[in-house]
């Protein structure tokens, strides 16, 4: 038995109703019974109009709850104003799915807002699912289903294409058309008002007949669920994705046309490559890219070969290379040596490789060859331009014989036109990308190798607690209460550092004069050289207000300085609030370098950390790298080496390398802080100085607002962490330690050879087939889960021979559609059962569900499982039968009382 996606109503109908079909031509009513009809949608046909007999042949209705036939999809084109009435017709038919294609919603101001949050509660009312408004509708074309009013339908294929504009839709299928470019699915997404990114790309995940995605996104409703289905679908197909609204106006004109908040373009860019997938900026990018990975291309790093029978364009090359941070491949001492004999005396012995202008067919060969076969290169650019000795034709074609064997991607670039068309062709009928100009080309290997990149860290999911000495969450807890409880927002720079000498990151002690004398006593206990910073919570830039004086080293210059700071920050801001004048040792770091972290709310994707420059120039240089938390070291790694700032942590003229130990220690320590304090919206540190013996915070400032509490105490953070709390032991009578911990990425390989080692009865009875192993996609969607809408725990022993663990039983719950409830499955080894184990799972599972909210718990079964049937009774599951199918039985556990 085939387990059906909750969407198959929408996806896979096996009948719809067109509301508002029309024998008018061109009405979008009349199109879209047209498309459905001309591409032979399998099932039945209904259509409604009260105006109407029939409509293109198909018998009309006068009303949706007139049709004979109970709708799986009912595709709505009536004007908005009439779509409330319509959606509640529907509900009282029993329709499962509506598409509105109408417009006139939440994208043309509050009025249409309104209008469209009264239809999205009358479809949760009658728990219809909607796709839409304003949207251009679905193709199916394996199935012959077209409920688009689009005038070019797809070709069947294995793409699938996920979009909130209709008319790049309609671009792109027009592209694909002559290009033969085929697709399993479009999906023309609107306002997002039910239905998002989210359910689509989840359905994707599991759906044979897409192979890859392209996805096109002006902005996201539903960051959460967004990111776990798209890291999700990245771990087994390859996703392309187009983000507008990079600026100010376009977000402006996005929220305009889709009523879409598109948030931080620095923070999207950071989430897609946490994600695993492939940002691309233009359709050009698009379908280069497209034509690339939806053939036999696949990335394996970034270091690039260039091979070219002329410098100038293998300049070109490079310079368009170095602007996108692309290193050139070195060739090894072996590679070298075959090229020396291959090539002639006076080729460039270097990266790019020039082979002269009189290059042969099979000079171009055993280059290609070499540099194919030796180490160091990740990916090759072959170019060429029309010279008198050259045949472009020829050595196209031997181009392309040796692309078949090879086992990493080969670009080309033909240069030219009319002599080297034909070479051109000869790449596009093997399917190697080719271009006319060397640019294109290096951004198309740039794309794919951060496909290879980003797929590394689409593999991290850090716990919210690194395995260091452990923070006192509840003192920096007290202290934002306390903030709280006075009003105040602001934290000041005393009450800064107390959050993060709570997570025991190392601060310059700070103490609080409120006269000139006891600036002197504090200064005295400190000790001399000493910093003087106005406390403020009106001032941001101390400096600039001119609250601050450096290495004081006399109590006559701290008594003076006392008095010049007030005087020069009343004067600068008359109406600052001025608690006092804060004191602390000067840090003297001979080698230090000054850096800043930071932490800002994104609209749409909350919490985000910032690294790069500090001191005086963080203003200057907004250049700083983005990161989504939680982070583990890969990812604090990662963060550091993709900043501007990287190349000064090094040896840097006579300055020895920072000691990065202790800067990452920070990044990890304030991902902790950014976890499990959800009230913080910004936070900076500024100079963090860091030199070779270690890091300081010199200066901190906190921000935080009062937020109700949440059942799910990581509801502000885009990515949920790895929720190590949860893990636990049991004991058995043998003395048998078993670990129960919920499921990591990393267990895909534990969970393969699980369910490998189960008879066929346990197959069967869990995944109703014998198959002998798990495809990839459901590996992916057994192991890639966002820990907040599902849960999965497995039970595991200690291995022997070399393995650390073994896996002898999981369970998972998934959350509903509704929010309310969960579905569950529980499998045992067959050596482990008859031993309590699955018992001790649910029992962990079921406690789970029921402190996340949830109000029940459903299991389907087979009715022919009787000890299942008898083992879930026992926990408390009320059965019934499946008024659909006989052969399954349906199980409800009531969590709260």
């Amino acid at each position: 038995m085939k387990e059906k996606h909750y969407l198959s109503p929408l996806l896979e109908p096996k009948s719809v109703g067109v509301i508002g079909a029309s024998e008018r031509e061109n009405s979008i009513g009349h199109v879209v019974v047209r498309n459905m009809l001309d591409a032979g949608f399998r099932g039945r046909l209904f259509a409604v109009n009260p105006r109407h007999e029939s409509v293109l042949g198909v018998p009309c209705h006068k009303s949706v709850e007139d049709v004979p036939h109970r709708l799986d999809l009912a595709v709505i084109a009536v004007p908005a104003e009439k779509v409330l009435t319509v959606v509640e017709s529907c509900g009282r038919a029993g329709v499962k799915a509506i598409i509105i294609l109408s417009a006139g919603f939440s994208e043309s101001g509050p009025r249409g807002a309104t209008l469209e949050r009264h239809v999205v509660e009358a479809a949760r009312r009658y728990r219809i699912r909607l796709l839409g408004p304003n949207c251009l509708g679905i193709m199916r074309p394996e199935l012959g289903l077209n409920a688009t009013f689009a005038h070019v339908s797809a070709l069947k294929g294995t793409i699938g294409l996920i979009s909130q504009s209709g008319a790049l839709v309609t671009s792109i299928l027009d592209w694909a058309k002559p290009n033969n470019i085929g697709f399993s699915t479009v999906v023309s997404l609107g306002s997002s008002s039910d239905i998002d990114f989210g359910e689509i790309l989840e359905f994707m995940i599991s759906d044979p007949r897409t192979e890859s995605i392209i996805m096109y996104v002006e902005g996201i409703r539903d960051a959460r669920r967004f990111m776990s289905a798209l890291r999700g679908a990245a771990r087994v197909k390859p996703v392309l994705l187009i983000k507008v609204g990079r600026h100010p106006q376009g977000a402006r004109a996005i929220r305009s046309h889709s009523g879409s908040v598109s948030g931080d373009d620095t923070v999207f860019d950071a989430a897609l490559r946490r994600a695993g997938v492939i940002r691309l900026y233009n359709m050009g990018q698009l379908f280069a890219a497209a034509n690339a990975l939806f053939s036999h291309f696949r990335p394996r790093g970034n270091r690039l070969a260039i091979i070219t029978n002329g410098g100038g364009p293998g300049v070109m090359a490079v310079d368009r290379a170095a602007d996108l941070g692309i290193p050139l491949s070195e060739f090894s001492d072996g590679t070298m040596e075959k090229l020396n004999t291959i090539l002639p005396n006076g080729w460039s012995r270097a990266n790019p490789i020039d082979m002269l202008g009189d290059a042969d067919v099979e000079r171009y060969t055993k280059t290609l060859q070499a540099v194919l076969e030796g180490p160091n290169v990740d990916g090759v650019l072959v170019m060429l331009t029309p010279q008198a000795t050259t045949d472009p034709t020829a050595v196209a074609q031997a181009i392309v014989e040796v692309e078949k064997t090879a086992d990493k991607p080969v670009v080309t670039c033909w240069m030219g036109d009319d002599l080297v068309r034909d070479g051109r062709k000869a790449f596009e009928v093997a399917g190697i990308p080719t271009f006319r100009t060397p640019e294109p080309a290096v951004e198309l290997f740039s794309h794919l190798s951060a496909y290879y990149r980003n797929q590394k860290l689409l593999m991290q999911t850090p716990a919210s607690l690194s395995h260091l000495k452990p923070p006192s969450i509840e003192s920096a807890r007290l202290v934002i209460e306390t903030a709280l409880a006075e009003r105040r927002k602001v934290l000041n720079e005393m009450e800064s550092k107390a959050l993060l000498a709570a997570f025991r990151i190392p601060i310059a002690q700070t103490v609080v004069a409120r006269s000139a004398t006891e600036a002197m006593v504090l200064a005295e206990e400190i000790g001399l050289p000493v910093v003087m910073k106005i406390d403020s919570p009106s001032i941001i830039h101390k400096a600039d207000s001119g609250g601050v004086r450096l290495n004081l080293g006399s109590l006559a210059a701290v008594r003076t300085a006392y008095q010049e700071i007030l005087e020069d920050v009343r004067r600068n801001k008359p109406d600052a609030a001025i608690n006092g004048v804060a004191i602390e040792p000067m840090i003297m770091k001979r080698n230090g370098r000054e850096l800043v972290v930071g932490v800002r709310r994104d609209p749409v994707f909350g919490p985000v950390i910032t690294f790069g420059e500090g001191g005086n120039r963080v203003e200057a240089n907004k250049d700083l790298a983005v990161a989504l938390p939680p982070l583990n070291n890969y990812l604090v790694h990662d963060l550091i080496k993709s900043s501007r700032v990287a190349s000064l942590l090094g040896e840097f003229r006579t300055m020895p390398p920072v000691d990065m130990e202790a800067l990452e220690f920070v990044l990890l320590r304030v991902s902790e802080m950014v976890c499990e304090l959800p009230w913080i919206t910004t936070l900076e540190i500024n100079p963090l100085i860091v030199d070779e013996h270690g890091a300081v915070a010199v200066d901190a400032r906190v921000t935080v607002e009062n937020i109700s509490p949440s059942v799910d105490r990581y509801a502000h953070m885009a990515i949920h962490p790895y929720p190590s709390q949860l893990t636990s032991t049991w004991t058995q009578p043998d003395g048998t330690i078993v670990t129960i911990r919920p499921i990591k990425p990393e267990d895909a390989e534990l969970e393969v050879e699980f369910v490998r080692t189960l008879s066929s009865e346990s197959k069967y009875y869990r995944f109703m087939n014998t198959m002998r192993e798990l495809p990839p996609a459901m590996v992916a969607r057994l192991t890639q889960i966002d820990y907040d809408r599902e849960m999965a725990f497995l039970a595991t022993i200690p291995g022997e021979g070399g393995v650390t663990e073994v896996e002898v039983g999981v369970c998972r719950y998934a959350v509903n559609p509704d929010g309310e409830s969960c579905e569950f499955a529980v499998v045992v080894a067959d050596d482990w059962q008859h031993r309590g184990l699955a018992r001790k799972l649910m029992g962990v599972l079921i406690d789970t569900a029921r402190n996340k909210g949830l109000l029940y718990m459903n299991g389907v079964f087979l009715a022919s499982n009787e000890r299942m049937l008898k083992f879930v009774q026992g926990l408390g599951f009320v059965l019934s039968s499946d008024p659909e199918d006989s052969t399954v039985k349906l199980g409800v556990l009531a969590l709260q009382d």
